[in-house]
């Protein structure tokens, strides 16, 4: 029986999309053994039929995730999604004022898990990574973290060209704006100060749509997933807003 009910943002008779909630994990991983709830399942449980993953959304990030119908559509997304033909489009809360906009181009090390990558290649050369931001709005406020009086925090629309494990995240820490609330990547001090003051429970990011070219038809699809309740609530308690964009 499900728990509750996924969104689904749109489906036909080879894809569908879902608006995955933050805390939920793409599929089952030893990772996180003792997780009972997965996105794959139950998005097969809730439209009654097999879904095959094409793409995933760490644990902790909400928004777009879209599975195939078919393992031959599985196949044509996954040949969009290496040859980096897929736009995809995130919000992010991050520590800090950004430039307006900008290019992150540092090529990332791939990470690995201790556990199910221990026969992975560790002398694999880094990988090209890209990032493209745009600062959407910014937010001080009067209180003092660390060595500062007051914080500051920008939302950022981040539009990633590859597609490395973890790369805004870490893209983001490279240029001193780690995204609010990564527990690894972030800044410790500042996720505190959330938590305590505001009530932060999740990662601060957000993945707000994906476009592509429907792989039997060929149309182009813009799929978009509205900002969840908890980082909405977030935004509001920041003073951080992009008015209709919300």
């Amino acid at each position: 029986m499900l728990l509750f009910m996924l969104e689904i943002l749109f489906k036909d008779e080879s894809l569908v999309a879902i608006n995955k909630p933050s805390g939920l994990l793409v599929h089952r991983s030893p990772i996180d053994q003792y997780e009972t709830r997965f996105a794959m399942q139950m998005t097969r449980d809730q439209i009654g039929q097999h879904v095959y993953p094409v793409h995933r959304l760490d644990k902790p990030t909400s928004g777009v995730l879209l599975f195939a119908l078919s393992s031959e559509v599985a196949n044509l997304l996954s040949k969009q999604f290496t040859a980096t033909t897929m736009n995809k489009t995130y919000w992010a809360v991050v520590r800090g004022y950004t430039d307006n906009s900008g290019v992150v181009d540092s090529d990332l090390q791939e990470e690995q898990d201790k556990m199910t990558d221990k026969l992975a290649d560790k002398d694999k050369p880094a990988q090209s990574a890209i990032t493209h931001y745009e600062r959407l709005a910014t937010t001080e406020l009067p209180y003092p973290v660390g060595r500062y009086d007051s914080v500051r925090y920008s939302l950022v629309s981040l539009k990633p060209k590859t597609g490395r494990k973890h790369q805004l995240r870490r893209h983001l820490k490279r240029i001193f704006h780690p995204i609010i609330g990564d527990t690894t990547h972030g800044d410790g001090k500042q996720n505190t100060f959330l938590r305590e003051q505001f009530g932060l429970s999740r990662l601060m990011l957000h993945a707000k749509s994906i476009e592509f070219k429907h792989p039997i038809s060929g149309e182009t699809l813009l799929i978009e997933a509205g900002v969840p309740e908890d980082f909405s609530l977030m935004l509001e308690q920041l003073k951080l807003s992009v008015g209709r964009g919300l």
